[in-house]
């Protein structure tokens, strides 16, 4: 497989500090770096982008993540794994990523479950990671980059 271009936020070279910004901010909201992990790892599977899945396992285990846990988390519901906490932030994940699944995107059992776990400084940061990566996901998915360039 081979790119069909650099990857935008590189080819604009404003748009990179920016979307940087936007990830700093989140991991700066008080969520655990692990949870945050999976969340990027999660989005970016039900996504299919295999660069920032690649990218993700490798950031994880990077900052002290198990292989047993990065292994379930695409089965995270089954998995014994997870805390009620990132379960709930996962659901949150799967939800914002497929907006267009439901007419209801983010329904208020998923909201309501993260919500009980998070405060608002820390759901924001989780929304905002949500966010970022399906930001990500769109960029490396549509030009095609090659799982594990730049590492």
């Amino acid at each position: 497989m081979q790119a069909r271009m650099n990857n935008p936020a590189t080819v604009l070279p404003e748009a990179m500090p920016a979307i940087l910004g936007v990830l700093k901010a989140a991991r700066k909201g008080g969520v655990p770096e692990a949870t945050l992990e999976l969340v990027h790892l999660r989005a970016s599977q039900v996504n299919g982008c295999s660069y920032c899945v690649d990218a993700g396992v490798r950031s994880a285990r990077k900052a002290g993540e198990s292989a047993e846990r990065l292994f379930a988390v695409a089965a995270w519901r089954e998995a014994p794994y997870f805390t009620d906490a990132e379960r709930a932030a996962l659901a949150l994940t799967e939800s914002a990523t497929r907006l267009s699944d439901r007419t209801d995107p983010v329904p208020d059992e998923i909201w309501d479950e993260a919500a009980k776990h998070y405060d608002e400084q820390q759901l924001a940061a989780l929304i905002l990671m949500i966010g970022v990566t399906n930001l990500f996901n769109r960029l490396n998915a549509t030009t095609r980059q090659v799982a594990g360039a730049g590492w």
